[in-house]
């Protein structure tokens, strides 16, 4: 009986569980899942990987505006579990607030040990085991359309 109370338990947990990472990404009427922050203010820019334009925008923190004073920006990505990860000629500056645990879905992002861009785009209820990470900003796109990427890209960040 306490077996079966158990396995329930863990079962209504887990629509628990399921039913709030539904509710914590933004879709549109077709269901596409967009990213999770949400930004109101910033600078509109574009990631173009080959023939595919990802809209994005940035913040204000001074990660993200030292990126903006480099662009047009080219880096090489490579697809890894959740994100696609590069790492930059120079390190950008942030402030140590800035500096966080995790990420959301469809951040842009800088990973200060290793002067990493990245653009995290899975796994958002794992990501607190991975610190360092320095929010710049979002993609503006269906989050699906990472996995139609190859393996390892080459992303020209350009103003919008």
């Amino acid at each position: 009986m306490l077996k079966l109370l158990l396995i329930g338990l863990v079962f209504i947990g887990s629509l628990a569980f399921a039913a709030n990472c539904r509710a914590e990404s933004e879709t549109d009427g077709k269901n596409e899942k967009y990213a999770t922050r949400t930004l109101d203010e910033g600078t509109a820019i574009k990631l173009v990987i080959g023939n595919t334009e990802i809209p994005g925008l940035l913040n204000n923190s001074k990660s993200a505006q030292a990126l903006v004073s480099k662009l047009p920006y080219t880096v090489k990505l490579q697809r890894y579990a959740h994100d696609y990860c590069g790492v930059m000629n120079d390190a950008l500056p942030y402030d140590k607030q800035d500096m966080k645990d995790g990420w959301l879905n469809g951040d842009i992002a800088f990973a200060v040990n290793g002067n990493y861009f990245t653009i995290l785009y899975k796994d958002e209820e794992i990501s607190k085991q991975f610190d360092g990470i320095v929010n710049m900003g979002i993609i503006k796109a269906p989050l699906s359309v990472m996995d139609t990427l190859d393996g390892s890209i080459t992303v020209r960040i350009e103003l919008e």
